[in-house]
């Protein structure tokens, strides 16, 4: 049976199977989503992809024989229109870092509630980045405590159009709100976005508030 294309199709990836159910549980109450697929591991997730094509994987990061970040890692090079929201016990630094490089979009805890879930799902489903706000507290204590100060020309060829759009970025302000702000209509700002994140190699908002704190840009 032909899937709904406004439904977001996921599959949820734990290997505690009350979680596992009360995932599919909770989400079967939320419009516009559907669970497909259960996977009690890293291996069963990367099958159930292969298998169901799903939109988003709500994956927990310690889980037997294929941890949570390879099974990322897998899927993100093997299905990329299948994007990732971590959900896990424990937001620490390097399970951090790690899920994000892995191609991770989304990063929760396990005590989000329905709607933080909900939302998350359906944010990454749309391309963006959604990162629990505790999550991008940690990304921004990760980064040095004196950043370097920007001066001279942009880096990696970036426009000044560019640069403003990244300050604009790493003040949290969504594409609708930069276009509001610098005049011009959401496309053009979505033009820019996808430029300067080929020219600087980052993946998501959240490596670009990363790269320009890291750089002095912000």
């Amino acid at each position: 049976m032909a899937v709904d294309p406004r439904v977001v199709t996921v599959v949820v990836a734990d290997d505690q199977r009350l979680v596992r159910e009360g995932l599919r549980t909770m989400l079967s109450l939320v419009d516009g989503v559907e669970v497909v697929a259960l996977a009690a591991d890293g291996e069963e997730a990367v099958a159930a992809v292969a298998a169901y094509d799903p939109d988003v994987v709500l994956m927990d990061l310690r889980m037997p024989r294929c941890d949570g970040v390879s099974a990322t890692r897998r899927i993100r090079a093997e299905h990329p229109r299948t994007q990732i929201v971590v959900l896990t016990t424990f937001a620490e630094d390097a399970e951090v870092l790690a899920a994000l490089r892995a191609g991770a979009r989304g990063y929760l805890t396990k005590d989000a509630g329905a709607e933080e879930v909900a939302r998350a799902v359906h944010r990454v489903a749309e391309g963006n980045a959604d990162l629990a706000p505790d999550v991008q507290r940690r990304l921004l204590e990760m980064l040095p405590a004196t950043p370097a100060v920007f001066d001279g020309p942009p880096p990696d060829g970036l426009t000044d159009r560019e640069l403003e759009v990244l300050r604009l970025i790493a003040t949290g302000l969504s594409n609708a709100e930069i276009a509001a702000t610098l005049v011009v209509s959401e496309a053009t700002v979505k033009t820019h976005v996808n430029h300067l994140f080929a020219k600087t190699g980052v993946r998501d908002r959240a490596q670009a508030v990363a790269y320009a704190y890291r750089h002095g840009l912000a």
